[in-house]
Order: C-alpha cells, then sequence, then structure tokens
C-alpha cells in the first residue's frame, strides 16, 4: 500500500456506498486485500504504509498492537458485510499483503481468513495467498497456513546477490527464498510466486541471470520481476542523492527485461502481465488479474484501498487511528472518490494495455485510435490482436508500455 494517501470527498461514517455501485455487481468477481502494516526493519527502497516496532512505539500504544490486529481486521470484515448488505457473491479472491503479514502467527491470519469465510463464503475455487518473507516462515508455519485455508503463497526474494541484497536493506540470506518454495510444496501449496526486482544500484546483468537462475532452480510456478522504482523519501533516494550508489538508468532496466524474457520463456513461463510470468493460466494471480480487470473488491486495513462499482476509497494510514475508528463503530475510511465514466474508460485502458491480451479499441477515442495504427506501424503493438480489434503489446511495446499507454488514453 502506498505511503501516500490521494486526496478525496470524506468517507461517511457508517462507510455507506453510493446506491449504483453494486448495480450489476452479479457480472463481477469480489476480492478482499488484508494489509498487515509490519516490518520487522525498514527496506531501504520501499515506500509503503508500514512501520516497525520502533517506529509505532508511543505513537498509538496498544491499539497499534499486533497481537490484537487480527481481531481489528475482523471488524473491518464485519463492517464490509453491514455495507454491502445482501450481496450474495462469495469471495472469489484472498490476498494478503504488507509488511510482512508472516510477522503475525500463522493462527491470526487464519482469523482473518475465518472472518471472510464467516461473512461472506468463500468460492470453491478461492485463491487465498499471502506474502511471506523468507526468513519470517519455517516449515511447520507453512503448515499452519495451509491448513487455515490459504492455497498460495509469495515470498519477497527480490536477488539471489548479497551484495544487492545489501543496497536494498533486505535481510534474508541468499538461498532462503528458494528453501521456502520446497518447504511450501512439501505443506501442500500448489502455487508459489518468488517477487524479484532488477535495476538495483549496483546490480549486473551477471548477477541479474544468477537471480533468475536461482529462481528456475527452485521450480515455481510463477514470477513477478519489477524494475526497482526510487521513490522520494526512502533511504535510497538519499543515498543516491548524497552519491553513495549509482541510479540505474532506463537502458539497464530495458536490458534486464529482456534477459527475464528470454529465461523464463525458455523454462516454460509465459507473461500473461508486463511483470508477471506463470507455468500455466493456473498459476496466474487471480487477485491480481482482479485489480487489472477493474472488478471489485475490498481492502481492509491502514492505508489499504478498496474500490466497489466505481467508487474508490482508501483507509487512514496509521494502525492506532483505524484500529480507534472501528472500536468507536465508524469506518475507519480516510476518502473516497466517484469515479467518472471516462475515469473508468482511461483506468481500463491503463490497467488492461498491461495484460497479454490487451484493451478493446472500441474504449479509444478518436486520438487515441491514431495513436494506436501508429504504435502498429511503430511494432509496438501486436497486428494479430489489432485485427482482432484489441490493443495488445509486442515485447518491444511492453518495454515501451508508459510511452504507449500515455498516447493511447487521448
Amino acid at each position: 500500500m502506498p505511503s501516500v494517501l490521494p486526496d478525496g470527498e470524506p468517507m461517511p461514517e457508517d462507510g455507506a456506498l453510493p446506491r449504483h455501485a453494486l448495480d450489476g455487481s452479479g457480472q463481477r468477481p469480489l476480492g478482499f486485500y488484508l494489509h498487515v502494516p509490519y516490518c520487522a526493519t525498514r527496506c531501504g527502497y520501499c515506500d509503503f504504509n508500514t512501520y516497525t516496532a520502533s517506529e509505532l512505539r508511543g505513537s498509538g500504544g496498544a491499539l497499534a498492537s499486533r497481537d490484537n490486529y487480527a481481531e481489528t481486521v475482523a471488524q473491518e470484515i464485519r463492517l464490509a458485510r453491514k455495507v454491502l448488505g445482501d450481496d450474495p457473491r462469495p469471495v472469489e479472491t484472498v490476498f494478503v499483503g504488507g509488511g510482512t503479514p508472516t510477522l503475525l502467527p500463522a493462527a491470526d491470519l487464519g482469523r482473518m481468513l475465518a472472518a471472510i469465510r464467516d461473512e461472506f463464503g468463500l468460492a470453491e475455487d478461492a485463491e487465498v495467498t499471502t506474502e511471506a518473507n523468507p526468513e519470517s516462515v519455517d516449515p511447520r508455519y507453512l503448515e499452519e497456513l495451509r491448513a487455515a485455508g490459504f492455497n498460495r503463497v509469495s515470498f519477497g526474494m527480490q536477488s539471489a546477490r548479497q551484495h544487492v541484497l545489501k543496497i536494498l536493506d533486505r535481510t534474508h540470506t541468499p538461498g532462503r527464498p528458494e528453501a521456502c518454495v520446497a518447504e511450501a510444496r512439501a505443506a501442500g501449496f500448489e502455487h508459489v510466486n518468488l517477487d524479484l526486482i532488477y535495476g538495483t544500484p549496483g546490480e549486473s546483468d551477471d548477477d541479474w541471470r544468477a537471480s533468475l537462475d536461482a529462481v528456475l532452480g527452485a521450480a515455481p510456478d510463477h514470477v513477478s520481476a519489477y524494475a526497482l522504482i526510487v521513490e522520494e523519501g526512502t533511504q535510497l533516494a538519499r543515498r543516491i542523492r548524497r552519491g553513495e550508489v549509482p541510479m540505474t538508468d532506463d537502458d539497464a532496466h530495458a536490458d534486464r527485461y529482456l534477459i527475464a524474457e528470454e529465461m523464463l520463456s525458455a523454462a516454460g513461463f509465459s507473461w500473461y502481465e508486463v511483470s508477471n510470468w506463470a507455468t500455466s493460466e493456473a498459476g496466474r494471480c487471480r487477485h491480481n488479474e482482479l485489480y487489472w480487470r477493474g472488478a471489485d473488491w475490498w481492502g481492509a486495513g491502514p492505508g489499504a484501498h478498496s474500490h466497489v462499482g466505481g467508487v474508490r476509497w482508501w483507509n487512514v494510514k496509521h494502525p492506532g487511528a483505524y484500529a480507534q475508528a472501528l472500536s468507536e463503530g465508524r469506518s475507519p475510511g480516510a476518502g473516497r472518490e466517484v469515479l467518472s465514466e471516462e475515469d473508468r474508460r482511461v483506468e481500463r485502458i491503463l490497467l488492461e494495455l498491461r495484460l497479454e491480451e490487451g484493451c478493446p479499441l472500441a474504449l479509444l477515442k478518436p486520438a487515441g485510435s491514431k495513436a494506436a495504427a501508429r504504435a502498429l506501424e511503430d511494432g509496438l503493438l501486436r497486428a494479430e490482436a489489432y485485427a482482432e480489434g484489441r490493443a495488445a503489446l509486442t515485447l518491444r511495446g511492453r518495454l515501451l508500455a508508459d510511452a504507449v499507454v500515455r498516447d493511447l488514453v487521448d
């Protein structure tokens, strides 16, 4: 969850949504995102809404404590049930992110999941994921997660090289994420993801290849690989500004992406979103697909964002303020916005163009249609998809995705 919340109109104290938000909801999947804001240490590149123990000390007291966090989130899940009323949809995906969710006992993550099950029910084939720090789990912990109903786990690996992990302020040891994959398989997890970051200052092409080799050796069925974005206000941004470490240029990012595509494709992975590859359709992250396709999700936890039927809202950031609101029977929402038809059109292009199947050309206005024709001529869009009425990126287009999107939304 980003550390900076957007502006917006006030959220009603009871969290009520405009009546139109649930129109046609039966045609849209419903998911839950549960944010766990706690971390043992702060990574130098992280701009998410997370807190270490020292950062929380004296700034929220018992309300910000990890000890009662699962019950606090369960309170928001019960609020969601009231707000959504008699909406009959079972929950199709649950994603627990952070922060480091696995700093909480596995039983606590199970309690949050149980609250969703009790209030909404889970679809028979529901995807239930948690992120995990490799050093915060062991075989028994993973077995407890699986028994609680989790069936997918995502480990933050970032790199296999120690000097790269050091720049990122990551505390796990090289080799531990790969071992976690084996432990998760032994615990009964069919679907396992490893997260990678490329473009860290000081990382070479050979370092990146070594990380990909390590991933392929571990044999997860999903890989996420994201270019490092240096956010203002982070420790890494300050180090770069002081000249302690170099900034990685865009050409190096492009080279690393091409290396990832080459190695992952050769190993049987297929891309389905610009930064995500899976060995099969079943291995894709359905929860993230729910975001990219503009479905409905409720985000519970400090700073979490939600979207239902064109209404988007976000919670207060601090765990203490979040818990206080719920203890007083109030929505923890800090603000919201009701998206216009134009907002929703633009968002569909922004998000769906990142997917392998792309977005419908019918979404484009005249200027965007002309831009799409130019992008086709420039080899940025796939000809066969264009002929079928879709704007879908080529490999070169994926490297320039942000620029293509800017042109198409006009």
